[in-house]
């Protein structure tokens, strides 16, 4: 781990097993378990965001459990450093759904406090009681909020909340979960700019997990795309969507319906999402890849290194800049 890094996973895999019948457990088989993240290797340096991005389904959610510490991978390794006065690093995580992840029984004074109380970082009721309303102010709400319940807010209101008891505990990382998918467009709107704001004031080191495209574009320096549990690219923010170098993300970013303005049509990805407990054999983007080739059904794509420090995993060395230009399978240049 470098000085400038953050966060380490190395060959992180995460596997759901099922109830074995009698004979599997009998014959000791290694079958049954969903492998819903497989040999994830990512970095996240200081003070950046790091964006991860796939289909429901892919893994982006048990990898962010894994991140925060909610659940324990079935192997590999998660590094964090010791902050800067030499304590275990804070971590804090904001949940895709605001109205099931506050308490409602809880008044917000006593939502936003409680990490302030847990962590010991102010010590007296006024002091405590003056932090909660600084955060509140913080994220948009009044003061006088601190009083109410959680049940007599909206949406956007109850994400704001959210996010003020996350910087309630002065975390060193964030890990924000699809932090905006259950909420109007408008509202949508006004929490990412309220999030690129405390990013940029407040230096946050963070993992922004999301399907949207658009989103991640504008919240995220770095971008990892996922598919079925595997990471196959992993490129900056810009690099990303000016030459994508896997055709998954290139036809990702073709099927976001806001992505071009000038194009109203919408391009689906063909085919349907393997099922993770099975996933097909080689390349496992393989059964919906309009390059696929045999090499691509009988051989994992090795995981190759970019000019500019990022990677990806295809057989071919692909010019993916242009989505007109997906050639007959025939012309695919081995890299």
């Amino acid at each position: 781990m470098s000085a400038s890094d953050f966060l380490v996973l190395n060959h992180v895999s995460k596997v759901y097993r099922r109830n074995q019948s009698l004979i599997e457990r009998l014959k000791k088989s290694e079958s049954g378990g969903t492998k819903a993240v497989s040999d994830v290797s990512l970095t996240v340096r200081h003070g950046e965001t790091m964006g991860l991005v796939g289909e429901s389904g892919c893994g982006k959610s048990t990898l962010a459990r894994l991140v925060s510490g909610l659940m324990a991978p079935t192997s590999g390794e998660i590094s964090f450093p010791p902050n800067a006065s030499g304590n275990k690093s804070r971590l804090q995580m904001i949940f895709q759904d605001p109205y099931s992840s506050l308490n409602g029984r809880w008044t917000i004074e006593d939502i936003i406090a409680e990490p302030i109380r847990v962590h010991k970082l102010r010590t007296g009721s006024a002091a405590i009681r003056a932090r909660v309303d600084e955060l509140l102010v913080q994220v948009g709400l009044s003061a006088a909020d601190a009083e109410k319940y959680p049940q007599e807010f909206s949406g956007g209101q109850r994400q704001r909340i959210c996010i003020a008891r996350a910087l309630a505990g002065e975390p060193d990382f964030l890990v924000l979960d699809e932090p905006t998918s259950a909420l109007d467009v408008s509202v949508q709107a006004q929490i990412l700019n309220l999030l690129r704001d405390l990013q940029k004031n407040l230096h946050l080191t963070s993992l922004f997990i999301t399907h949207n495209l658009s989103v991640v574009r504008i919240m995220a320096d770095r971008i990892g795309v996922m598919y079925l549990g595997e990471l196959v690219e992993e490129a900056t923010s810009e690099e990303l969507f000016r030459k994508p170098r896997h055709p998954y993300t290139r036809l990702l970013i073709d099927a976001a319906p806001d992505m071009d303005t000038s194009d109203r049509s919408l391009h689906p990805i063909a085919g349907e999402l393997p099922n993770p407990a099975f996933p097909p054999s080689g390349c496992r983007f393989h059964t919906r890849c309009p390059f696929a080739q045999e090499i691509c059904r009988n051989t994992s794509p090795p995981q190759k290194a970019t000019e500019s420090g990022g990677m990806f995993r295809c057989h071919f060395d692909l010019d993916l800049s242009d989505a007109t230009v997906f050639p007959p399978a025939a012309q695919v240049r081995m890299a």
